[in-house]
């Protein structure tokens, strides 16, 4: 049975989100295997977590920090690297600055994004000479003067993660391992760290942590402070199903480029969060796409003529872009 034949089959009333060990993954069949169970996930549920991923937790502790330390400046000092007066959305978001959902009000939380930079930085840095629509170096605030390396060492880190997992998913979709291998030379990675204050509002305000939404790139790999729920995930029964901090693992979701490109045999799925804890949450997601001169469109194995193309080929850095505009400016209507 193909994918695309598979996939008319699938529902996606799924109760929860399942747990894949990526640690065996050293011979061939234990890379088929996870694969397999990697493709049930994000045919399900298009959300997995993944243990045994290899970030040390020197890494995420020295961030965490750094990012608690960074968020509790006083907005003044924040505010000198907005992000909307750099290239890209590189810098400082905060809070209600961003309306994911244009039926919100805004988004309560607060980021600082950033993308590739080698730790010792490249005077052209060729990684970063394709990128097109979305060029635009990062930029760094003076304190804490550990933020910058806390940042770009748990970055790198995340980014071995999406490499394996890129060739998992190829496997997923019945493609040479080494499918996506050519197509993430200089993969374009965006990461924010992202406080979101407690909401203490009524349940039904139009203000939340970030509204409901679906991520912009392949994929996204987050970190979730433990202990602390916000996450939800909303099913095809329309139920917000929680996804909360798992001791020791981060959470995978498809975002809707692979969406795009499985011709959504992969499913970008619906999320939010929101922060009804009464304490602070802390998170790291890391959007991990091609390269962004990489042209998206339905793969043939997705396609058959129970499910022809769903989306039109356009260049990943070109969707991005479109989706970050959509947010932060097209859907501003904070009052």
């Amino acid at each position: 049975m193909s994918l695309a034949e598979t996939a008319a089959s699938v529902s996606g009333a799924f109760n929860s989100i399942p747990v894949v060990n990526i640690g065996h993954a050293s011979t061939p069949e234990e890379r088929v295997a996870l694969a397999q169970q990697i493709r049930d996930a994000c045919m399900k549920v298009g959300f997995f977590y993944v243990n045994n991923h290899g970030i040390p937790q020197e890494t995420i502790d020295k961030v965490f920090s750094a990012m608690k330390t960074y968020f509790s400046l006083p907005l003044e000092t924040k505010m000198k690297l907005y992000h909307k007066e750099v290239a890209n959305f590189k810098g400082y978001a905060p809070a209600l600055d961003s309306n994911i959902d244009p039926v919100n009000r805004g988004d309560l939380h607060e980021g600082f994004e950033i993308g590739w930079e080698e730790l010792v930085p490249k005077e052209n840095d060729e990684k970063r000479l394709n990128d097109g629509a979305m060029a635009g170096a990062n930029v760094w605030p003076l304190e804490p003067v550990e933020f910058r390396e806390a940042c770009l060492d748990y970055y790198h880190a995340a980014v071995g993660v999406g490499k394996v997992l890129f060739r998992l998913f190829a496997l997923a979709l019945d493609l040479p391992e080494t499918y996506f291998d050519d197509k993430t030379k200089n993969s374009a990675a965006i990461m924010r760290t992202l406080h979101y204050p407690p909401q203490t509002g009524p349940q039904d305000d139009r203000i939340v942590g970030i509204g409901a939404h679906t991520d912009f790139e392949c994929f996204t790999v987050l970190w979730q402070e433990p202990g602390i729920q916000a996450l939800q995930v909303l099913n095809s029964e329309t139920q917000w199903i929680s996804a909360p901090p798992i001791p020791g693992t981060l959470v995978i979701n498809i975002g809707d480029q692979l969406a795009r490109w499985t011709n959504d045999v992969f499913r970008s799925t619906v999320h939010r969060a929101i922060n009804r804890s009464a304490v602070r949450r802390y998170s790291i997601p890391l959007f991990f796409g091609t390269d962004y001169h990489v042209q998206i469109e339905p793969m043939p194995s997705c396609v058959s003529p129970e499910r022809p193309p769903k989306y039109e080929s356009i260049a990943a850095g070109d969707y991005v872009q479109k989706r970050l505009k959509e947010m932060y400016l097209q859907n501003a209507t904070f009052s």
